[in-house]
């Protein structure tokens, strides 16, 4: 087993990758380095004097507890960053990341502006010490390349409807229809995380694609991060499931110009062409809140928040008072306005 840190070659601190210059950076002398021109620590000798046969922290010597997904994290005691190295190698090595570009801080004003936005959210909801609470995630997901053949046959009907002297005529024309597709969709994200939510990540979505960087472990330093509950096999079956709708769309739009349209057999064969391990990022807060749990997440790259914050008891009175008080004023006025009188 091995742990990995990167030390920084000035002062000896750990470095973490900087979300805002892309590099890893020390916050101890300020040092930067560029994480493309880093050599990889997975290949041999390379970082060996920080590798142990436990995992401990190497700055403090603390025992880093982790559960067995876990494959980043960082030192309880110290803070140092560590990326545990025996699991991101071989078949549990992703192809890709997306780096963070939101940082910490920017997170927390993001959480905090989104929870002031919440007109019916607690006064006390979303608090200084809460926030801080924030945890920076690299998610594991399978992107697949899903090919599919699709072949439809169906009813249709075409009705006309015209008068011809003292009569109304409706004529209806009877199609047999076929329709034979091809479809292909790329880079459909499934997490595959087993305790992250899936509605919650399929919300985070689109992640921006075109930001997908080779894997390099610096990117993981400062950042806790997961590797996959489940193989790209086994999510195969929800990964059909989330295009199947788009797939019905087409078929809807491919079938149009008939009055009616009724389906007798549809046959869809989607085939994995390519699925890739990828690494996504996330801000992540959990906490309780008058005894009920609650989860909120963001894109680490595009800002976008997703969470059902609690709802103030007082604040919907308030607000459902206001606009029945607003209602009952309009009323007054197109009374008056009608010539009538109060009642």
């Amino acid at each position: 087993m091995s742990v990995i840190e990167y030390k920084c070659p000035n002062c000896g601190s750990g470095m973490v990758f900087d979300s805002k210059t892309g590099m890893l950076s020390c916050h101890s002398c300020g040092r930067e380095d560029n994480i493309e021109q880093l050599p990889d620590p997975m290949s041999p000798n390379v970082f060996s004097e920080n590798e142990v046969m436990e995992y401990h922290c190497n700055s403090c010597g603390a025992v880093i507890m982790t559960e067995a997904e876990t494959a980043a994290t960082v030192c309880s005691f110290c803070g140092s960053a560590v990326v545990i190295g025996d699991r991101l190698s071989g078949t549990l090595a992703p192809a890709m990341v997306i780096p963070f570009s939101i940082s910490k801080e920017e997170a927390m004003n993001a959480f905090r502006k989104w929870c002031k936005n919440g007109r019916l959210t607690p006064n006390d909801f979303m608090t200084a010490d809460r926030i801080e609470g924030i945890t920076g995630l690299y998610v594991p997901f399978w992107l697949y390349e899903l090919h599919n053949k699709v072949e439809v046959h169906g009813h249709g009907t075409k009705v006309r409807t015209y008068r011809k002297g003292d009569y109304q005529i409706t004529e209806t024309q009877h199609f047999d229809v076929y329709r034979k597709i091809r479809l292909n969709y790329v880079k459909v994200p499934i997490d595959a995380a087993e305790k992250m939510n899936d509605e919650l990540m399929d919300k985070l979505e689109p992640f921006p694609y075109g930001k997908l960087k080779e894997f390099k472990t610096p990117y993981l330093a400062g950042y806790i991060a997961e590797k996959y509950s489940y193989d790209d096999k086994e999510l195969f079956p929800r990964a059909k499931e989330k295009i199947k709708e788009y797939i019905n769309s087409y078929i809807q739009s491919a079938t149009s110009g008939y009055t009616t349209m009724s389906f007798t057999n549809k046959q869809i064969d989607t085939r994995v062409k390519q699925a890739d391990y990828v690494l996504l990022p996330v801000w992540m807060v959990h906490y309780d809140y008058n005894k009920s749990k609650y989860t909120f997440a963001m894109n680490g790259q595009t800002g976008k928040i997703v969470g059902k914050p609690p709802i103030s008891k007082a604040k919907v009175t308030v607000w459902f008072a206001s606009i029945s008080g607003a209602t009952l004023l309009s009323l007054k006025l197109i009374s008056l306005m009608m010539g009538g009188g109060f009642w």
